[in-house]
């Protein structure tokens, strides 16, 4: 929006004295302005989605790890032993990737 004022004062562009291309201008203006806001919605609910679900999947990850590693009956029939140490990497994962979306800053302005 600034870009479009600024642009308008440093041309000077010559105008009718026409009082509906005023009202079209400032209706498109508004209709800029709406999509661009909903555009900003749309951002943050994904944001709040992606940070929910890597939530999830961590909360999920410790529990299944835990549930392999503690499992107090003879867990060979239950989940070979060596592959109980690959359950910490996609845990790992998603911790330093929710890490990074928490991490980093956006501004929707």
């Amino acid at each position: 929006m600034k870009d479009i004022e600024e642009f308008l004062q440093n041309t000077r562009p010559q105008v009718k004295e026409d009082p509906t291309f005023i009202l079209e201008t400032r209706r498109r203006i508004d209709q800029v302005e709406g999509l661009k806001a909903e555009m900003d919605r749309q951002r943050r609910h994904g944001r709040r989605l992606l940070i929910f679900t890597l939530a999830a999947g961590l909360v999920i990850g410790v529990v299944a790890t835990a549930v392999a590693f503690l499992y107090p009956i003879d867990a060979e029939l239950v989940f070979p032993q060596s592959y109980r140490q690959y359950l910490l990497l996609p845990v790992a994962v998603i911790a330093i990737t929710l890490g990074l979306v928490l991490s980093r800053t956006r501004s929707f302005s």
